[in-house]
């Protein structure tokens, strides 16, 4: 699609962005990974067992650590090794696992972080030119008390959806459904039948979103219901346009899990092969990030193709710090 390609073009045209935001990422994980490392250094000590765990996987150790962990220790278990991080993030987020309040709290303030960044990285695209750091944080100064309210908005829809919806799905439809099943065949095909209604779901609220985003930032939209009234129009409107982006968007997401899965390491050693494991796990982060600004580009390259010509949006570049009235004064 040529939306897709122009997101695509967009997003590596401005590679600072992306740096940005692994460098974020990494910094708001790196508390979590010194916990951690603290808590196995008090646990394990100068014994035989730190070496095992060193060399390899000591499931024996293992499992007494979680016994007496606590927090964001609690966590460490074989399913976060390589590929199985992906998984158990999976499962967790469809099954609505409670996770320690430390990784909950890290989470919220990384979702905060997004939320202000969001408008500048959308404005960027939009213009598709270089705004220079006094841009990007002009905007994302404008935009961010603009997106708090939306957030507040996506926050009880996906509230409805989790605590409503998916208690309703799988606590109570999904028991009526297999209550007289006998094979476990069956009964597995419709828990995952019911997890891709759910994941429709989820699927069409983050596409609302994400074109109220879009709206708000290309026509400087200030009211947040207008934006997201004017995203559920634009979709009614190109429904076959904006889900098959959708959908093209998402099969970049399921390629880069993919090749994740192939060349995700295992429980390794210490040297060479935990540099080269790191490596690697920071890489699929890296390509995760590409693949979420690939969504918001691609978004507003169709939605600029249709209602806007390349590069527009609604409001002038803005200046950092300037505020309204200096540039009256300056006038």
């Amino acid at each position: 699609m040529s939306a897709l390609r122009d997101g695509i073009r967009r997003v590596n045209r401005a590679p600072v962005i992306l740096g940005g935001v692994w460098a974020l990422t990494l910094l708001l994980s790196l508390p979590l990974a010194l916990a951690m490392r603290k808590a196995f250094v008090e646990h394990l000590g100068p014994s035989l067992a730190a070496d095992t765990a060193a060399n390899g996987v000591n499931y024996d150790w293992m499992q007494e650590f979680v016994d007496q962990a606590s927090g964001v220790g609690s966590t460490f278990k074989p399913t976060i090794i390589g590929f199985g991080a992906v998984l158990d993030n999976l499962s967790a987020f469809i099954d609505d696992d409670v996770r320690p309040i430390a990784i909950v709290a890290t989470a919220s303030i990384y979702m905060i972080a997004w939320l202000f960044v969001a408008g500048g990285i959308l404005d960027r695209y939009a213009r598709d030119r270089a705004t220079g750091a006094n841009g990007f944080f002009a905007a994302s100064g404008v935009f961010f008390f603009r997106f708090l309210r939306l957030a507040i908005v996506q926050w009880i829809v996906y509230m409805f959806l989790f605590a409503i919806v998916h208690v309703w799905l799988f606590d109570t439809l999904y028991p009526r459904l297999t209550h007289d099943v006998t094979v476990e065949r069956t009964a597995f095909l419709v828990r995952l039948a019911l997890y891709l209604v759910f994941g429709a779901l989820l699927a069409a609220a983050m596409l609302v979103f994400d074109y109220a985003k879009v709206r708000a930032v290309v026509e400087d939209r200030r009211s947040m219901l207008g934006a997201l009234g004017a995203a559920l129009g634009f979709i009614r409107r190109n429904a076959s346009a904006a889900v098959g982006l959708f959908a093209a968007n998402f099969a970049l997401f399921l390629a880069v899990i993919a090749i994740y899965a192939l060349v995700a390491p295992g429980a390794g050693g210490a040297g060479a092969s935990m540099w080269i494991a790191l490596a690697i796990a920071q890489a699929y982060v890296l390509a995760r990030l590409w693949v979420k600004l690939v969504f918001w580009a691609s978004e507003t390259a169709l939605f600029q193709s249709r209602l806007a010509h390349a590069g527009y949006v609604a409001r002038a570049a803005p200046v950092w710090p300037d505020s309204a009235a200096a540039e009256a004064l300056r006038g």
